[in-house]
């Protein structure tokens, strides 16, 4: 295990977020494994050049993650990867772009499979009227990205503004943090998975149809059907 780490540059107030990152990275990487203790204090802070401050600033935010125990007499120790915490957002972007990032996207798209679904019937059944106006717009600029009135490179932020609103609409409070997990991981997603440009078009049209017609069987149905478009699936992936 390398315990070396590269100094950190940059406001203070920001310093413990950088530290905090590149010990994440570590972590998520392999390269600090599961169970293992991580550098003393001095060290690190003399590694990162960072003060006792802003290192105990971020060895408190990876704690809260649940990627690191701090325990007297022992030092802090890296936790099981049970007790991360994936569905938190800041997690999930310091996680971007590391080697094991496609497991990642798979693991992702199993999970939109078990509730992006029903999040859409939520949807349909109680989106409010203001909420359905605000679907209808995103709508109507997915529509004009297909058509080629606006720029094809704008796809990845209605789409994923589509269902963030999606997940807005089901009026289950235990729904609606997915809706800034999917913030996060859709950009990665969406330019790992995406096949040709493809916008998957129809498939948000038949979901969008459905919630706005207070259909929830039919949106469900359509929401899975998208997730099983091949403009959504990863080269490996294998699902029908």
């Amino acid at each position: 295990m390398s315990n070396e780490f590269m100094q950190i540059e940059g406001a203070s107030r920001s310093l413990h977020l950088q530290v905090a990152r590149e010990i994440a990275r570590g972590i998520l990487s392999g390269s600090l494994p599961q169970g293992s203790i991580i550098p003393g204090e001095l060290d690190l802070c003399e590694q990162f050049g960072v003060s006792r401050t802003a290192l105990r600033e971020a060895i408190k935010l990876l704690n809260s993650k649940g990627l690191l125990e701090s325990r007297p007499k022992i030092g802090t120790r890296v936790r099981d990867r049970e007790y991360w915490n994936f569905l938190d957002s800041q997690l999930l972007d310091w996680m971007m772009g590391l080697s094991n990032t496609e497991k990642s996207y798979q693991e992702f798209l199993a999970l939109r499979r078990a509730i992006e679904p029903e999040a859409a019937a939520l949807a349909a059944r109680n989106a409010s009227a203001e909420q359905r106006m605000s679907l209808s717009a995103v709508f109507q600029k997915m529509s004009d990205v297909a058509a080629g009135v606006d720029d094809v490179n704008s796809w990845t932020d209605v789409d994923m503004e589509f269902h963030r609103l999606v997940f807005l609409s089901t009026g289950n409070s235990f729904y609606i943090p997915f809706a800034n997990v999917l913030r996060t991981m859709f950009i990665g997603f969406i330019d790992h998975s995406s096949k040709e440009g493809g916008t998957c078009i129809d498939e948000h049209k038949a979901i969008y149809d459905a919630i706005m017609a207070g259909n929830a069987d039919k949106a469900r149905e359509a929401n899975l059907a998208l997730l099983n478009n091949s403009n959504h699936r990863l080269p490996s992936d294998t699902a029908a």
